[in-house]
This record gives structure tokens, sequence and C-alpha cells, in this order.
């Protein structure tokens, strides 16, 4: 699973028609049964099950906290309030059910700070499902009580962090699994070969067609030693034939 932080915008319009794959529309309807997985715990008070919002409409309430709360910032000044993070599968990994990338989305919300367990002013907050092996946290980090949502320093490493946990627990595939280069392929297959050849059978096969290989060049060199070991006055005659 690999996280990518976005650029923080003012607008939750262009977040979300990013995650989408196209521009929000008031003619297009998400609900929180479908596209919508994951979301802020007030959400309630807003919609309910049966309640379809246009892609539009979602935007402009991620965006109400700009207008609710004209003058809050960052600690530097920053009005680009619009948090926006995706994560996504490798290709080769299982498909998450809605209940497992659900569970994904308030992961997200929860560590980069956003949405903090039982905290009734937390930020505005939905996790969209629409692209194929892929989730997107939109969030607002003006809370509700009009202050700035303190963010980890090194959120995109909280965020590595994360995947690498949610990895283990859904049992799926993590980034080092997926690279795995020609040249280790290759050393997997000479490490295969090597332990095939520790075959016992193998082994002793081996052994007997070393043991022929000794004993025929054992031979070959005693037959010469015996015939050095000739006459001298058949050296040359022999030096002449061994030339």
């Amino acid at each position: 699973m690999i996280a990518k932080l976005h650029g923080r915008g003012i607008s939750s319009a262009d977040a979300l028609a990013e995650a989408l794959g196209r521009p929000v529309s008031d003619q297009e309807g998400l609900t929180t049964e479908g596209t919508v997985i994951a979301c802020w715990s007030l959400l309630d008070y807003y919609t309910d099950e049966s309640r379809i919002w246009s892609s539009v409409e979602w935007a402009q309430h991620l965006d109400d906290p700009n207008w609710q709360h004209p003058f809050a910032a960052s600690p530097q000044g920053d009005r680009r309030a619009v948090l926006h993070v995706s994560v996504r599968l490798h290709p080769d990994d299982r498909e998450l059910t809605s209940a497992e990338w659900a569970d994904v989305g308030h992961r997200l919300a929860r560590v980069t700070g956003i949405a903090q367990p039982g905290d009734e002013q937390a930020c505005r907050w939905i996790a969209i499902r629409d692209q194929s092996h892929r989730l997107d946290l939109l969030a607002n980090l003006i809370r509700e009580d009009g202050t700035w949502a303190a963010m980890p320093a090194q959120v995109l490493h909280v965020l590595a962090a994360e995947c690498r946990r949610v990895e283990a627990d859904l049992g799926i595939l993590s980034l080092r699994d997926h690279h795995v280069g020609p040249f280790q392929q290759h050393t997997s297959a000479m490490a295969q070969t090597a332990s095939d050849m520790l075959d016992p059978g193998r082994v002793a096969q081996l052994s007997d067609e070393a043991h022929r290989h000794l004993a025929a060049a054992r031979r070959l060199v005693e037959k010469a030693a015996q015939q050095l070991g000739t006459s001298p006055s058949n050296g040359p005659g022999l030096a002449h034939q061994l030339e």
C-alpha cells in the first residue's frame, strides 16, 4: 500500500474532482453507502443514509468551515485548509471489502491528527472510494471550534508507517514484496537449483561420477609412471612419443 500526500489547497471541489477522476457535478449523487465509505462522526447531523448529496454539495460541506471561521489559519498563517491524502494497493493485491476500506479511512484520519476518537470538535472529513485499488481522504484542517488541526510534523512518514500496519493487519503485500528485481529473481532461482542439488539421490550420483573420473585419471598417471620408469635407452624414444 502506497500513500501519497497531495498539495494542500483552498478548494474542496478541486480535491474531490482529483479523487473522483472527473469534475464535480450537481447532477452526480454520492451516497454514504457507496462512494463515501467513511466520514467524520458528526456528519449524521447533516445527512443520513437515505440522503443523496451531489458531489458539488459534498465539496461545499467540506468548505463550510472556511466561511464559518474566516480568520482561521495555520501557525504559519497558511489558509490552505483542504487536506488530500490517497492510498492505493498494488494491482496484484486482493480487493479489500467496503468495511476494510472504511477502516483504512478511519485509521488515516486518526494518524493525520484530523479526527481523534471522542473529539467532538474534530475536522470535517470524508473517505472516497471511486477508483479501483485506491482510497482518498479529504478533510478541512479547520476544526469545528475554529482552531487549526495539529498534524504530525512528518505526516508522510506517519502515513507510510500506518500503511505498513494496515498491510500486516489485512494480510496484503508490502511495497518491498512487490519490488523483486530480475537479479533477485535470478538469485532465488540459483538458490532453488542449489537446494535441488542437495537432494541425497543427486549427491550420490555426483559422487559416483567423480569417483569414475578420478579412477580414470589415476590409471593414466600410473601408466605414465610405468613408462617413465623404463631403461634410459628408451628415454629419447619416450620423450619423442610424449611430444
